[in-house]
């Protein structure tokens, strides 16, 4: 398993090199038994290894442009890259890009190697995973089964799961890193919207819409964070032991999946007995999602706005995400007014609550990966699957918070994410906070 300070050593101690780690992403995208056809929809195969090579000699000659220099990363087909078509996810979408949305503009520029695009539910719209256009990927944890990815990052986690890339990086409106990142068993981060310009990014909520990396760790996450958002610098240290953690009691909590359920009353157990003090707090905000929501919330209204320009291509949307987008045209003005007063009043109420604590704590979805024959038996059942997978996502995009996924199941068993949630802007101290949990769960 990949991460960038286990890369960092072995490329500094020239055990290896960039052209050989994009070789081996390149030949896990390209594995008839993969998932790589279904991942990504284009893959940058010959501009890869030729920024490998070049990675390789400034090496050579004492450069190292930052701590990611020279590893291979996956973007999200929704990320523009000058002089490549952005879709989206779509077939009915291409915009011609004249430069690199400014999250891959400064990956880039730290020396990041891009193997390819990754699919996604179209125009990001569904937590699911699913896309008709360019097939839907198997989750790698069952892929006999063919259970969903999650969505809409769902090519994003699953090439990171598959080792096709040391990070993918994604886009999260209502959990659509955290999901697929918790459903496929790997890291996800969604920081803070505003520390992560969104240029570039086709967008589907220009008010919840964030920009962050899916890895295998939450050091790997920190250290794309950095990159990403321009902050730089190492985390804090941090202890498990002294950690003050607020469990909401709420329906956050409540309905799990068996498997889910078990998954993380280990990890809180395993927590309390390093010494953390877990207290549990009524926080009834939580359970008013209908509220939130309603009509498709706040990304309801605004994704009417942006898909107004290509009104006469709805005939070539998944139908799912046309249904989705047609929700928000019932939305008024006023409605969106309201919905924007509640959020505030939500924010303040849990930036009171939390402030207390080093970090709220959940888990990051209810249940375990669906199949996909199980998400498709109805339209219905489609929907229903849709809101459980984003039950508890969301409710950090609303509160405009920052959070990090980590897998918390036993070895073997059905991936569970355990989410590690903040208030707005303390994103580096809630991902040294997870980094100090997940050294903890893993026993290191």
């Amino acid at each position: 398993m990949w991460t960038v300070a286990q890369l960092g050593r072995e490329l500094a101690a020239g055990r290896t090199t960039s052209r050989e780690i994009v070789e081996q992403a390149l030949a896990k995208i390209t594995a008839p038994y993969g998932e790589g056809a279904r991942s990504f929809i284009k893959v940058y195969a010959d501009s890869a290894r030729a920024e490998a090579d070049y990675a390789d000699r400034l090496r050579k000659s004492g450069v190292r442009r930052s701590p990611i220099d020279g590893l291979p990363v996956s973007l999200k087909d929704l990320f523009d890259v000058a002089g490549d078509v952005t879709r989206a996810g779509s077939k009915v979408l291409a915009i011609e890009a004249q430069q690199d949305a400014i999250a891959v503009a400064r990956l880039r520029a730290a020396g990041a190697i891009f193997v390819g695009r990754t699919n996604m539910v179209e125009f990001a719209f569904g937590g699911v995973g699913l896309n008709p256009h360019y097939g839907t990927p198997r989750n790698p944890w069952d892929r006999a089964a063919a259970r969903v990815p999650g969505g809409s990052s769902s090519g994003a986690a699953v090439a990171q799961a598959e080792g096709m890339c040391v990070m993918a990086l994604g886009s999260d409106t209502r959990g659509s890193i955290r999901q697929p990142s918790a459903l496929c068993g790997v890291v996800g981060f969604k920081p803070t919207q505003r520390r992560v310009p969104r240029d570039g990014a086709f967008p589907l909520s220009y008010t919840l819409d964030s920009v962050g990396p899916l890895a295998n760790s939450v050091g790997c996450c920190a250290a794309y964070d950095a990159v990403l958002s321009g902050e730089g610098g190492e985390l804090p240290p941090m202890e498990a032991k002294g950690l003050r953690l607020l469990l909401p009691r709420s329906i956050a909590i409540e309905d799990l999946d068996p498997e889910v359920d078990n998954a993380f009353e280990r990890a809180l157990k395993k927590l309390a007995a390093a010494g953390a003090q877990i207290t549990e707090v009524a926080v009834p905000a939580f359970n008013r999602q209908d509220e939130y929501f309603k009509g498709g919330g706040i990304a309801g209204a605004e994704v009417v706005h942006v898909h107004k320009p290509y009104r006469d291509r709805f005939s070539g949307y998944d139908p799912r995400v046309g249904k989705r987008i047609g929700m928000g045209t019932t939305l008024t003005g006023a409605d969106l007014v309201e919905l924007l007063q509640l959020r505030d009043a939500f924010m303040r109420e849990i930036e009171t609550l939390a402030a207390p604590y080093d970090a709220i704590v959940m888990p990051s979805v209810p249940c375990v990966a669906p199949t996909i024959a199980e998400t498709q038996a109805s339209e219905e059942a489609y929907f229903r699957w849709n809101f459980r997978i984003m039950r508890n996502n969301g409710l950090i995009n609303f509160l405009d918070g920052c959070a990090v996924t980590m897998p918390c199941q036993e070895p073997g068993g059905a991936p569970v994410g355990f989410m590690v949630c903040g208030t707005a802007m303390s994103d580096r101290r809630i991902l040294a906070v997870a980094a100090a949990i997940e050294r903890t769960l893993s026993g290191h």
